[in-house]
Formats: structure tokens, C-alpha cells, sequence
């Protein structure tokens, strides 16, 4: 019983220690969008990567998306909290995407994470998308996955 409740605890212990491991290093995310993981799916045949890194220390997310073959400019984009499948709540504000924009292009930025935001997104709950003026409500959609 004794080795029963020590192996236990230890489990406990050692699961924290790794819960706390992932929140103290940085962090890389990455994610490839396409129409088919839109929710409700739409028509098209563009693409998107994103790079970034997440650091705890500062609680501060930096990316870079890349896309290509949209229908159009992006019009807006961002990063939203969901699971695959799901339509999601807004994170921050939306990226605020230039006029000069094609449908193949770049943009880079950075975001303050909260604890909770960062908790979601360590835990794959995180998704970004890219509207244009066909696909309004977006075009494209990625899940994103975190790995330290």
C-alpha cells in the first residue's frame, strides 16, 4: 500500500514537472491552412505555413505567416481558440494586414499572450485563418501545434 501511494504521488509529481516544463522553455508553433479546414469548408485552392515562437518568459508569441493562390488579398486574419472542427473565439485583436497585399505574400507580427491564451495554445486549442473579399468569413484555416 505504501509503494502503492508513493508510486502514485510520484506520478502526480512528475506529471506536474512536465505540465511546468512545457510553460518555461520557448516554444516553437507551426500550422498549414487550407479551405478545407474552414468551418463551415469553402472552395479553394490557397494555402498558408506559420513559424514562430512563443516565449513564457515574456509571454510574448512572434510569427510569420506565408500563403499562396488565394482568391483574392487577404483581408484580414488572426488567430482564434478552438479544436479541429470548430469555429472559435477571436485571440487579441486581428492582424492588421496592409492595403498593398496579393494573394500570394507574408505578414509577421506579435502578440501578448495571457496565461490562459498561452495554456490553450500549448495544448493545440489555437487556429489561425486568413479572410478575403470572397471568403469573408475566411478563406483559409491551420490548426496550430506548439512543441518546446
Amino acid at each position: 500500500m505504501i509503494v502503492t501511494s508513493f508510486a502514485f504521488a510520484s506520478l502526480l509529481m512528475s506529471s506536474s514537472y512536465v505540465e511546468n516544463a512545457k510553460f518555461q522553455q520557448v516554444v516553437k508553433i507551426s500550422g498549414n491552412a487550407s479551405s478545407k479546414d474552414m468551418v463551415p469548408t469553402v472552395t479553394g485552392t490557397g494555402t498558408a505555413t506559420l513559424a514562430g515562437t512563443y516565449d513564457p518568459s515574456t509571454g510574448i508569441l512572434k510569427y510569420t505567416t506565408n500563403w499562396k493562390d488565394l482568391s483574392g488579398a487577404p483581408t484580414m486574419g488572426g488567430f482564434y481558440t478552438g479544436t479541429p472542427g470548430t469555429a472559435g473565439t477571436v485571440v487579441g485583436d486581428p492582424w492588421a494586414l496592409g492595403a498593398d497585399l496579393k494573394n500570394t505574400g507574408s505578414y509577421s507580427g506579435q502578440l501578448k499572450l495571457t496565461p490562459e491564451q498561452a495554456k490553450d495554445l500549448m495544448n493545440g486549442n489555437w487556429y489561425y485563418s486568413l479572410g478575403t473579399p470572397t471568403n469573408a468569413g475566411g478563406e483559409i484555416r491551420g490548426q496550430i501545434s506548439a512543441k518546446p
